[in-house]
């Protein structure tokens, strides 16, 4: 099931093929700033980001200022990581790409 906590040999895993993400201290969350040429392209990322995040109806913890959009993925019911993380982390670092 997609809410069932990853196991550290999973997680370790995961990250191999997420560029830029990094595990929390604790081990449940992942994180990332993404970097946009203008505050318009980094809107446009969290508006398409948001559409996907409510389709899976599994949210990012995110702020923006200007061009920065920093991203923390966790899902609170798993106390942990699971497959809904790292799949709307990779969504997000495809999503970049595109603004």
């Amino acid at each position: 099931m997609a809410r069932d906590r990853l196991t550290p040999s999973e997680i370790e895993q995961a990250l191999q093929g997420l560029d830029g993400w990094t595990l929390s201290e604790s081990g449940d969350a992942i994180s990332r700033r993404f970097r946009f040429a203008d505050f318009a392209s980094a809107f446009g990322f969290m508006a398409e980001c948001a559409i996907y995040a409510e389709k899976i109806d599994h949210h990012p913890e995110w702020s923006n200022v200007y061009r920065n959009v920093d991203v923390s993925l966790t899902t609170h019911s798993a106390k942990g990581l699971t497959e809904l993380d790292v799949n709307l982390a990779r969504y997000m670092n495809k999503v970049q790409g595109r603004h």
